[in-house]
């Protein structure tokens, strides 16, 4: 689909990175670009302590004022551009995190995430999740050194026959349309009705080239490693600038228990990842 509004979700505590990464990503489409800055509130002191409910108080202030100058400092360097942006910001306890970026991503086509956001372990699983879970919106991962486009020439799709797949691949129709070299990648596939069909991704393959996507189906044994492993060495191998893959096709609970692609893809992404559920 087009995208028509991007939303970037900038940490108080960082630089201008990811928003460089986000305005690279609108520029050349003439994208909208709504900024959500976010600070995380600390909870209120436990028990009747005057003293320490005091110095909380203050410390809430300080960051709201910090949270306001972020804001103006935003809204002034993109005012100096001809992009058309909005700035907001937030200020909520960590568990309602997930809740305030996916009522704000239901108005936006896709949310950006870049290496300062990435790089914090509290900030991005909330901020992922609550796009995945409570807006339906895709995420596009950026981790650091990567060249953020969304005109890629190579595109690898991992593809698993599942929901959150055939969302992730609808969401990227058209980049994958645009792209010179789409791969639609198969880790140990099951053939069968109850698998993958009775030839693993000749269906998907079919209804991309409906479309006039240039896809081709790579089907790879995992030897023993890990599918985001298998997934991570095969895009490094065609120097693909783009995985599209559907996120959490199991629990949340049973990806932080036993893991799964999308932590393993989500802790250290090997490259831009579009993600949909």
């Amino acid at each position: 689909m087009a995208y028509r509004t991007i939303l970037n979700v900038a940490r108080l505590d960082s630089g201008d990175r990811d928003l460089d990464h986000a305005i690279a990503l609108c520029e050349p489409i003439e994208a909208h670009l709504s900024v959500l800055v976010l600070g995380v509130a600390s909870p209120p002191p436990m028990g009747d302590a005057a003293m320490g409910a005091e110095v909380w108080a203050q410390e809430r202030q300080t960051e709201l004022k910090r949270l306001q100058e972020r804001v103006a400092s935003i809204t002034k360097f993109l005012a100096g551009s001809a992009l058309s942006a909005d700035v907001a910001s937030d200020y909520p306890d960590l568990a309602a995190v997930d809740d305030v970026v996916g009522r704000r991503a239901r108005y936006t086509d896709l949310v950006v995430v870049g290496p300062d956001l990435l790089d914090s372990e509290v900030l991005r699983p909330k901020v992922v999740e609550g796009t995945l879970f409570a807006s339906g919106r895709p995420v596009l991962l950026l981790p650091e050194n990567s060249r953020p486009t969304l005109r890629p020439k190579r595109v690898l799709v991992a593809w698993d026959s599942s929901l959150e797949a055939a969302r992730a691949v609808r969401e990227a129709l058209d980049m994958l349309v645009a792209a010179d070299d789409v791969r639609l990648v198969l880790v140990d596939p099951v053939a069968g009705e109850t698998g993958q069909g009775a030839e693993p991704g000749a269906d998907a393959a079919a209804y991309l080239a409906r479309h006039g996507v240039k896809v081709a189906v790579d089907r790879l044994p995992s030897s023993g490693q890990s599918v985001a492993a298998v997934l991570a060495r095969h895009a490094a191998d065609m120097d693909a600038e783009l995985m599209v893959m559907g996120g959490y096709g199991h629990s949340r609970l049973r990806e932080r228990v036993f893991g799964g692609v999308t932590r393993s893809m989500l802790a250290e992404p090997p490259l831009p990842i579009l993600m949909a559920r």
